[in-house]
């Protein structure tokens, strides 16, 4: 028999944002384990050819999507070189970069816990604290990716993040300035937010004892 469901997702992002791996939860009487492709094949028939279901898992009743998760982890990835098949997915910036400067930079995030010189404007947090675990940015060829794991973020805070580090990059800001941004507590002294396309959930990590 049919019946609704209320479904929780792990976190929202800005449209344009991706996600390579995102946890939803919702509570149903019927056991979807037991025919666990059945059920896999039947939502992804349903959903757009954007969205892929990949597995169903058990976990206890008071098991919650977003507030469970004890760590996040983002990509960024820019490209620096014209390519058509990253249009929507990367951020096209042909520009030269020094990525030891920004790596220098992002290395001294994980000493930081308050970070409202990276939040949207005009949102109210209970706290602006997050822990920052990982920051590195990775050169692949024609593509310079950033990662960054922490157990929380801030809405907006890794596209300015990676916006002021480009800053860093480009000879328009010092490793010095960018620990005075982080210290002043401005976003107008930040750097601007790069675009949504080349952002990227990358993981949600839960504690295993959520699952059944």
């Amino acid at each position: 028999m049919r019946h609704d469901v209320s479904l929780q997702g792990a976190g929202r992002t800005d449209a344009g944002v991706h996600a390579e791996e995102i946890y939803a939860h919702f509570d149903t009487e019927k056991d979807l384990i037991e025919k666990k492709e059945t059920w896999l094949y039947k939502f992804n028939s349903v959903v757009p050819f954007s969205i892929a279901f990949d597995d169903i898992l058990a976990v206890k009743p008071d098991a919650h999507a977003r507030f469970n998760a004890t760590e996040r982890s983002y990509k960024y990835i820019i490209t620096t070189k014209k390519d058509p098949f990253l249009v929507g997915f990367a951020y096209h910036f042909p520009h030269k970069l020094n990525v030891s400067k920004m790596n220098e930079a992002a290395a001294l995030l994980k000493e930081y816990k308050e970070f409202s010189s990276f939040k949207k404007t005009h949102t109210q947090n209970k706290t602006d604290t997050c822990v920052i675990k990982h920051a590195h940015w990775e050169k692949q060829g024609d593509k310079l990716i950033f990662t960054i794991t922490a157990d929380r973020f801030l809405r907006n805070m890794v596209r300015a993040i990676v916006g002021t580090l480009i800053n860093v990059g480009n000879g328009k800001s010092t490793v010095e300035d960018f620990c005075r941004i982080i210290e002043n507590k401005n976003r107008s002294r930040a750097g601007a937010s790069v675009p949504a396309c080349g952002l990227y959930l990358a993981k949600v990590k839960y504690p295993a004892n959520v699952f059944l």
